[in-house]
Formats: C-alpha cells, structure tokens, sequence
C-alpha cells in the first residue's frame, strides 16, 4: 500500500484529501504545520508529499527544498496562490506538479495516481538499494554500514548482523534464545548473555540516550523489538 504525507494546516481542506486518498487505497499522515511536516517527510517512509505552500512555522518552499536535498519522491504542491511565479518557485525548488485550490478532489487523486505511476516507471531502471531508514537512523544493508543523522557509527559484525536482523522486523519481539540461534547459530559457544553485551553496546552506538532507549526497547520477561 502506497503512504501518502499531506502538510496542510486547513484541517477541513487536509481530512477531504485524506478521505479520497484513503478511498482509493492509500495509507495517509497528516501534518498540520511545516515543522512537523518536514520531520516527517525526512523520517518517515513515505512514496508521495502533498504540500501546502503557506504553512505556520517552516513554508512549503523551504520544506520542498529541504525534502528534495535528502529523497527523491514525487512532491505535489497544494496552492491557493495562481500567481505563475509562485508556481515556478516551487518547480524550481524540485516540486514535481501542483494544483489550486480549491481543487476537485478527483483531479487530486487522478494527479497522485500519476505521480506515482511515473515516478515508479523512473525507478524501475535504476539499481535499488537495499537500506532501512528509520527516525535519522540509515542501515544500508549492501555495504554494511550504518549512519546517524550522516554521520556513521562503527558497528562490528554481530552487532551490524543483529542491528539489521531487529530493524528488518520491527515491532516484533525476539527472546534471547531466539536472537543467539539466528546471529551466532546454534552450534555457537556462548550463551545469551553475548546478546545481552551486545544490545548494551548497540544502544550505547546509535541511542541518543542509551538508558532511554528510542530503537531497541526492552520487553521485559520477553526480549527485545525494535520500535518504529
């Protein structure tokens, strides 16, 4: 199911689209201001942007240039402005289309079902990398490394293979005995306190605050899940 971001602070004018696009078999978020829009279009798992250019807080156009900088995903301006200029700012700024309010909110979800339809066709003939992205935090599987915010933190080899195994199911939970058998196998010397060492040392590498962690949690009596 394709997810769809709407940054709108009209909350009547952002539910309609929501209500279409939900119809239509789209999964939505809403942000109500450009703060939390663009937080969410950065960290989030999102296919398409549909963006208000006046919001409070972070305008469309500068949250249009911070997404465009990061990812590369259809972005739809949502203006009441007809001025051309404003049109060509945002296209200019990476937008790939807009339309006016007030719009038919069929014409909305015919341009969302084209956007995507194109941008699918674009990246069905590049090499697709295998990465997780989650809340600042990129694994890229291929190359085995992982980055914060950029900046990369060094992981040895269980601890990447554990990182990754956690972060591929999230919001599941693994027991200790389950974690040892699948990262060191079965047949390896050492018990489940390795994994136990190793979740310390993970947090300690990719937490902002290891003794409240925000990736890994513990479940106790349980295991461990990875939050998202």
């Amino acid at each position: 199911m394709k997810s769809i971001l709407i940054v709108e602070d009209e909350r009547l004018i952002a539910e309609l689209q929501r209500d279409y696009l939900e119809i239509n078999g789209y999964k939505v978020a809403i942000a109500d201001n450009g703060e939390a829009g663009l937080d969410l279009a950065l960290n989030g798992d999102f296919d398409l942007v549909l963006l208000d250019l006046m919001l409070p807080k972070i305008n469309g156009f500068d949250i249009c240039r911070k997404i465009r900088e990061k990812k590369d995903i259809p972005i739809l301006m949502v203006t009441a402005k007809k001025e051309d200029i404003d049109v060509v700012r945002g296209l200019g700024l990476g937008a790939d289309d807009y339309i006016t309010k007030p719009f038919k909110p069929a014409e909305l979800v015919a341009r969302v079902k084209a956007h995507l339809s194109r941008y699918e066709r674009l990246v069905g003939t590049k090499e697709k990398r295998n990465e997780i992205h989650i809340r600042g935090l990129l694994i890229d599987v291929d190359s085995r490394r992982v980055f914060k915010n950029k900046e990369e933190i060094v992981l040895t080899t269980k601890e990447f293979d554990l990182l990754h195994y956690l972060a591929a199911h999230p919001n599941r939970v693994f027991s200790k005995d389950q974690l040892f058998e699948t990262i060191w196998g079965i047949d390896a010397t050492g018990d489940t306190q390795t994994v136990t060492v190793h979740i310390r040392k993970l947090r300690e590498k990719i937490e902002t605050s290891p003794a409240e962690p925000q990736y890994i949690e513990t479940v106790w009596g349980a295991g461990y899940r990875f939050k998202i």
